[in-house]
């Protein structure tokens, strides 16, 4: 494959696009992601391991403490199963005025309707044991609807056939019973048949009130408890990112403004922070040295040798005049020129690569326009509609590049069309001409030195085919790209990428 060949990638598949879309570009943004969802992850995982032992040790628990409690309401109903029926109101008030026992007791003609807390695991759990022990401890409950149990929020609890709620009932009947305030617990009721027309009404409390609360792995506290630790490790993640990353930053702008050109000016890497930083900044400063003298070693070169060349030639010219053929006279000095031509193309190039400018906002209307004035005055056809864009370049450099192709263009095409648009990452300058185009496969090689086409040397026979390797390093200095390519209508496109800069 040719060196120059443009490899298209595949396209990326859409999740993996978006994904990279929602990441961050900089390394402080996606190091402090990454840690940020390594904490998630470890507290979530370990939330789902602690939640599920406490669920277990909760159930076990609340198996237990369901059992000992519906022992002590089996032991209630036995109690007033054995007493007479007109003997049961009066205990119960005895209970009332003694302050209570462990249970609310009311004897109802029949069930009342339990507003239910709702689904709880926990709360079911403690339905189906308690139910299993009374069922157990007292046979004659066994019928079909003999026994009810359910939980219900002391607001909404209802204790007798009239309707009375616990809102209703003096507050030595219940305060050392059941909570209703500041906290309310649920409350377990079962209502047993002890005869027909004679219902049995019991209103506890679980040995743990909060029992629904123990096994919640998302309670205030522990909400509020993660929201600290991930406050704490974002911002600490933040300070020891930005502390590690601040030298890369640095390292980053001095490598820009070196290949930028502005090498000279830029200050040395400060030799602090982490090893391996040192190393590449120690590393960094040693290759900018070497690149600035190969630079200024290699512009010495083509100096030297332009002059040592140019003495020679002069002389052989000197002499060619005093040729007697004028034929020989004439072949002499048009070698002589077209060698002294190579020279001066070679320092060009040269010179023309290494222009020390600093980037501002160059206004690609003006700048176009003066060019295409200059072309129209010279006889030629060029074509240019305004667009308002401004690119942050190096003036003369930019406007060399440019010249380069419009030269080219009015050589081979003689009719030149020049366009500029701009997207949200580049704006793109492209200039058309209505020649003969390029053969496909030459496209490769046009940007290597003195390469001229058979075409080309017919219609500019004095060109050394360095307009396009000029242009095109001034562009790459410019973090840009030069794409040639044939019109489909005819001629060459050559268009000038640079990105957006703000």
């Amino acid at each position: 494959m040719p060196k120059n060949a443009i490899v298209t990638k595949p396209e990326m598949k859409l999740p993996r696009r978006w994904l990279l879309r929602l990441l961050p570009t900089s390394l402080l943004g996606r190091l402090t992601i990454v840690l940020m969802m390594g904490v998630l992850l470890t507290q979530f995982v370990g939330n789902a391991f602690w939640a599920a032992q406490v669920r277990k040790e909760s159930e076990i628990e609340v198996a237990a403490s369901s059992q000992h409690l519906a022992q002590s309401a089996a032991s209630s109903i036995r109690y007033f199963l054995s007493l007479p029926t007109n003997y049961r109101p009066l205990i119960i008030q005895q209970f009332r005025e003694m302050g209570g026992t462990r249970f609310f007791v009311n004897i109802n003609s029949a069930p009342i309707d339990i507003h239910d807390i709702g689904q709880y695991a926990l709360a079911e759990l403690a339905k189906k044991k308690i139910k299993a022990e009374l069922l157990e401890k007292i046979p004659q409950l066994a019928g079909a609807n003999n026994l009810k149990l359910g939980f219900s929020w002391p607001a909404e609890l209802v204790v007798s056939e009239d309707g009375a709620g616990i809102n209703d009932l003096p507050d030595n009947w219940i305060q050392h019973i059941l909570i209703t305030k500041p906290n309310p617990a649920p409350i377990l009721v079962i209502q047993a048949e002890l005869e027909p027309g004679n219902w049995l009404y019991l209103a506890t409390l679980m040995p743990n009130p909060y029992f629904l609360n123990s096994n919640n792995p998302f309670s205030t506290d522990r909400v509020v408890l993660l929201g600290l630790s991930l406050a704490a490790v974002f911002l600490l993640s933040m300070l020891v990112v930005r502390w590690i990353t601040r030298p890369l930053e640095a390292l980053s702008v001095a490598a820009t403004a070196f290949g930028n050109g502005n090498g000279e000016a830029m200050p040395h890497l400060p030799e602090t922070g982490s090893r391996e930083f040192v190393n590449t900044a120690r590393a960094f400063s040693v290759m900018r040295e070497r690149i600035q003298r190969y630079i200024e070693d290699r512009e010495r070169l083509f100096v030297s040798i332009s002059h040592d060349l140019r003495t020679p030639i002069m002389r052989l010219k000197l002499r060619a005049e005093l040729l007697d053929d004028d034929l020989l006279r004439s072949e002499f000095n048009e070698d002589l020129d077209e060698l002294d031509m190579m020279v001066k193309g070679a320092l060009q190039c040269v010179k023309d690569n290494d222009i020390y400018e600093n980037p501002t906002e160059v206004k690609l209307d003006a700048l176009l326009n003066r060019m295409v004035r200059g072309a129209q005055l010279a006889g030629h056809k060029v074509e240019f509609s305004e667009s308002g864009i401004c690119v942050v370049a190096k003036p003369l450099a930019l406007k060399r590049a440019i010249g380069n192709l419009l030269d080219n263009a009015l050589h081979y095409g003689n009719h030149v069309e020049i366009s500029v648009l701009q997207n949200d990452v580049q704006v793109e300058i492209t200039l058309r001409d209505h020649g003969p185009g390029v053969p496909e496969e030459a496209l490769i090689y046009l940007f290597d030195p003195y390469v001229r086409l058979e075409h080309g040397q017919l219609k500019n026979n004095s060109g050394m085919g360095l307009g396009l390797g000029i242009a095109q390093a001034i562009v790459l200095a410019h973090n840009g790209t030069l794409i040639l390519r044939n019109h489909p209508e005819g001629g060459l496109c050559a268009t000038i990428v640079l990105p957006v800069q703000r």
